[in-house]
């Protein structure tokens, strides 16, 4: 694939970013794709590796050598019907995701992967600006109708293909928009939102309905939905935050990160939040190092705080892997993310004690280091180093230490549908059918909190599986 020689002539080209002074000036994305040049020379660095271990690291198995060998050949409109074989909205997964791909690829054994995330983005961006990507609408309709609630990755992948099986679907949204967690909960500056409005108009050409401000539990009825519809499928997330019970915890200051993003998300797309938490002028400290961590330091940022903190509980990982021991899995190892590179200040190996302030606000914070050490059972094991407490100036308190299931709504109830020990949906990967006839869970919602790409991925399995329930057998790609 791509060139035979390319990957030992050319070098591994990354996207242009706006330097950090500027993008701090803005919600806007700062990454630009590759050009036609760039990116074909990428696509010239795929390797004929012989077993594509990119296509197993890849959720949705995307064909990745076939594109890249496309792209190199500069054929875009045939990379992008490739690339779309597998995934329904490549622009999302090309400017969010974290690139297992890239982690599995052949090449990365010993040198640079190859810039696989790039290439997609760079594929789909030109499909739109091309006018490739374009309404499917099925050829003839089944009479079937679907409900989908949740209109995250994995709702709108779902109801895209079961819409282009020809079922009637409606998308069901609490939020006043549709998306998710894409719409409110990752920030503009990772991904504008105007993508997810051009996929909504795609869909809607193709047939799907969508109802935002709709809570199913409250507006509308499950009971009566299991009546309505042939098939419904939960495909909501995993909202539940992880919270931190440590005295003052209730003090005004301290807020959940997805408290904290999804107003400046709504002030982005023009709203007025009344009482918005802001981060102007104030000592953020943020709990959590993962990627709704680094999205409440870049959301800090621009609103000019006055300085940023973030720390984990876990010590700090390697700065490179051992290739050659985790490869082609998803390597431990130090990432520093686009909003780090903007303006903070990162500590590993820390707790949180307790909250401090006065007249009910938090004004500072309580922590200790700890030491990690394994025990006899060969788990890691921490301990507070003695005399290591110390306190951080804290006006502005964001924990964001991951989620541990489905939010407590009394729409699972209604349905009836089991648990699992983590309390998400039970339901398996082979037909994503719950204990209740005609009710389906895909996504968060059924594995608990994961990337975007794994979303797609359920979504369109799910869709499979509820095609093969109405129809008795479907053409839909699993």
């Amino acid at each position: 694939m791509g060139k035979i020689t390319g990957f030992l002539e050319l070098q591994r080209i990354a996207e242009v970013a706006e330097p950090p002074r500027d993008r701090l000036r803005h919600y806007r994305e700062f990454v630009l794709a590759l050009d036609d040049d760039a990116a074909s020379k990428q696509g010239a660095r795929c390797m004929d590796c012989g077993i594509p271990f990119c296509q197993s690291g890849c959720p949705v198995n995307n064909i990745i050598p076939d594109w890249n060998d496309l792209v190199y050949r500069r054929a875009w409109r045939e990379a992008l019907d490739t690339l779309h074989s597998t995934n329904n909205f490549p622009e999302f997964t090309g400017r969010v995701c974290p690139a297992p791909c890239e982690a599995a690829c052949t090449l990365n054994i010993n040198s640079d992967a190859v810039g696989i995330k790039s290439i997609e983005h760079f594929i789909i961006d030109k499909g739109w600006e091309e006018g490739w990507v374009v309404p499917q609408p099925a050829a003839q309709k089944t009479g079937r109708r679907v409900a989908v609630v949740g209109s995250g990755p994995a709702g709108l992948a779902c109801a895209q293909q079961l819409a282009r099986a020809g079922h009637d679907v409606v998308v069901l949204e609490k939020s006043d928009r549709i998306g998710g967690l894409m719409r409110y909960g990752i920030p503009d500056f990772k991904l504008e939102k105007p993508s997810i409005d051009r996929r909504m108009a795609q869909m809607s050409a193709e047939g799907v309905v969508f109802r935002p401000g709709v809570e199913v539990g409250r507006d509308a009825d499950p009971k009566a939905m299991l009546e309505e519809y042939d098939a419904v499928v939960l495909a909501g997330g995993a909202e539940k935050p992880r919270d931190l019970p440590v005295p003052g915890r209730d003090l005004a200051g301290v807020h959940f990160a997805m408290e904290f993003l999804p107003q400046q998300n709504k002030v982005v797309a023009g709203d007025r939040v009344a009482g918005q938490i802001l981060a102007t002028g104030k000592h953020v400290v943020v709990i959590g190092g993962g990627d709704t961590g680094s999205d409440c330091v870049g959301t800090s940022n621009r609103q000019g705080a006055a300085s940023v903190t973030q720390f984990e509980l876990l010590p700090q990982p390697p700065e490179a892997e051992d290739k050659p021991l985790v490869w082609p899995y998803w390597p431990i190892k130090l990432r520093t993310s686009s909003s780090h590179e903007e303006g903070c200040k990162r500590d590993w190996a820390v707790a949180t004690k307790r909250f401090e302030g006065r007249d009910g606000r938090v004004e500072k914070l309580v922590a200790a280091r700890l030491e990690w050490t394994r025990g006899a059972d060969g788990q890691m094991k921490m301990a507070e180093v003695p005399g290591s407490e110390h306190e951080l100036k804290a006006d502005l308190v964001l924990l964001a230490m991951g989620f541990t299931g489905p939010a407590s709504t009394p729409m699972l109830d209604a349905f009836g549908v089991a648990r699992d020990s983590r309390t998400n949906v039970a339901a398996n990967t082979d037909d994503y059918r719950t204990n209740v006839d005609k009710v389906f869970a895909a996504g968060d919602i059924r594995r608990g909190q994961s990337l975007v790409v794994w979303a797609i991925r359920e979504g369109r399995q799910c869709a499979r599986a509820v095609d093969e329930f109405l129809m008795g057998a479907s053409e839909l790609p699993r």
